[in-house]
């Protein structure tokens, strides 16, 4: 196994060939906002879960659209075809 080539470049230095390790792959949450998570979900079950949340959309509302907002995709993808008819109603005419 090579040892690691430590150099000074500038102001910085830089280990190994100077290129990024792999780090890790897109999407993987890091330690502290999976466990975060997780304490928020038990921490809504405790509460009650589903009924809690109902219960707050009621009380509420405000904060309950944008906790809403945040868990909602943030695009809509959508191909929609639709034909809109417009009907107007006539006033009844009690004399016919």
């Amino acid at each position: 196994m090579a040892a690691t080539i430590k150099k000074q470049t500038g102001a910085k230095q830089v280990f190994g060939d100077g290129t990024p390790g792999p780090g890790r792959k897109p999407g993987v949450p890091n330690k502290v906002t999976r466990e975060l998570k997780e304490m928020i979900l038990a921490a809504l079950d405790n509460a009650g879960g589903e009924k809690y949340l109902a219960q707050q959309a009621i009380e509420n509302p405000t904060a309950f659209m944008t906790l809403v907002g945040k868990v909602l995709p943030l695009t809509v993808n959508a191909n929609v075809k639709a034909t809109v008819a417009l009907v107007q109603a006539l006033p009844l005419d009690d004399s016919l």
